[in-house]
């Protein structure tokens, strides 16, 4: 399977459904033409034999045999083309019917759509199932894929999920994300050719690197990413800290007041404007290689004369972050070590001068 993969990416082929489905096919047709070969020369050989050398009471023997013997092997070679066939297309309609998008399709997805379905009518799925080459694996993957045609909404689900937070932050994804065409596609439910026509998904599709490198995160977690998008938790990447967090403002300064009892007016006043003006775009992710990043981390510079608002200046942060009992510590670049404990839901930061909380993001 490997000779004929790497055969297949070879000549051009790229699409990763295709380097799957081919190989058993290109196979197919290799040993069928070994053997038509084969048997049309032996075939001469007897026929030769029979008709030249035998004489003609073998030859009629020989004739007899074979008009009797013909029909119950031509009904066996019937049979076995069909398992055959049936072995080839159904790997290939399995995808085509995940994938179907009703009457946008085009003919020859209909008609292999209409065909996987007889497949499955006739009992022949099963047929072909039990002596198809292909791994679990690949199905497994087009259900996948089917789920996410189907329900578009569950993208926003997709990209909290732990391992591909990463992904996030690679501009080649960040641009699909803001890309007003393939969410209007995705919405309306966009024939699969059109999505993948958009020019940003092309960019990801046509890459081979690109691919491999996300089936290289999507094959070891599978499962778990099916059960993250059923519902909503992954029992793999199971620590809570894992994720998006957003800045809340409100229970920071709800946090801020009540650590300062005796605050004056004006000086909450000038707190409520450094926290929603410098901590507003402040966001925490944290990855399950224990890495972090802290973006639009605010530096704020005080006034030197009263009345004067302080200046503010953002930047990213990268760290790390590791679990101690029920806190978590977080190194970060620059900054030194902070604490931080779930409390309610909400990840808040303690020993700061200004309190910072974050809510996951929804």
């Amino acid at each position: 399977g490997d000779v004929y993969k790497r055969q297949v990416v070879g000549v051009g082929v790229s699409n990763p459904v295709l380097q799957w489905v081919l190989p058993p096919f290109i196979g197919f047709l290799t040993v069928l033409a070994i053997f038509k070969v084969i048997a049309a020369f032996v075939h001469r050989k007897v026929d030769v034999y029979y008709k030249y050398r035998a004489g003609d009471l073998r030859l009629a023997l020989w004739e007899r045999l074979n008009a009797r013997l013909g029909l119950c092997l031509g009904f066996l070679n019937a049979l076995a083309y069909l398992v055959l066939i049936a072995m080839v297309f159904y790997p290939l309609t399995y995808w085509t019917i995940q994938l179907t998008s009703a009457n946008e399709d085009s003919r020859l997805v209909r008609l292999a759509n209409r065909l996987g379905r007889d497949l499955q009518q006739t009992s022949m799925a099963r047929v072909a199932r039990a002596i198809d080459p292909m791994p679990d694996i690949f199905y497994k993957a087009a259900d996948l894929a089917g789920l996410l045609y189907h329900n578009p909404l569950l993208e926003a689900r997709l990209s909290r999920y732990p391992p591909f937070l990463t992904l996030a932050e690679k501009p080649e994804f960040q641009v699909i994300g803001q890309d007003k065409s393939f969410t209007e596609a995705r919405l309306r439910g966009a024939p699969l050719r059109e999505i993948l026509g958009n020019p940003n998904v092309a960019a990801i599709v046509k890459n081979p690197d690109q691919l491999r490198m996300l089936w290289g995160m999507i094959e070891p977690d599978l499962d778990d990413l099916v059960k993250f998008l059923h519902e909503g938790k992954s029992p793999k990447y199971s620590d809570p800290i894992l994720g998006r967090w957003q800045f809340d403002v409100n229970a920071a300064i709800a946090a801020y007041r009540i650590a300062k009892t005796n605050i004056t007016p004006t000086e909450m006043r000038m707190v409520k404007t450094v926290y929603t003006t410098g901590f507003s775009k402040l966001a925490l992710v944290c990855f399950p290689d224990r890495q972090l990043v802290l973006k639009g981390f605010p530096d704020v510079k005080l006034p030197q004369q009263s009345g004067q608002l302080p200046t503010i200046e953002t930047r990213n942060v990268q760290g790390k972050w590791k679990r101690t009992g029920e806190e978590y510590e977080l190194s970060l670049t620059g900054l030194g070590t902070r604490k931080a404990r779930l409390e309610s839901g909400r990840l808040v930061f303690h020993g700061e001068a200004m309190p910072i909380v974050f809510l996951p993001e929804d």
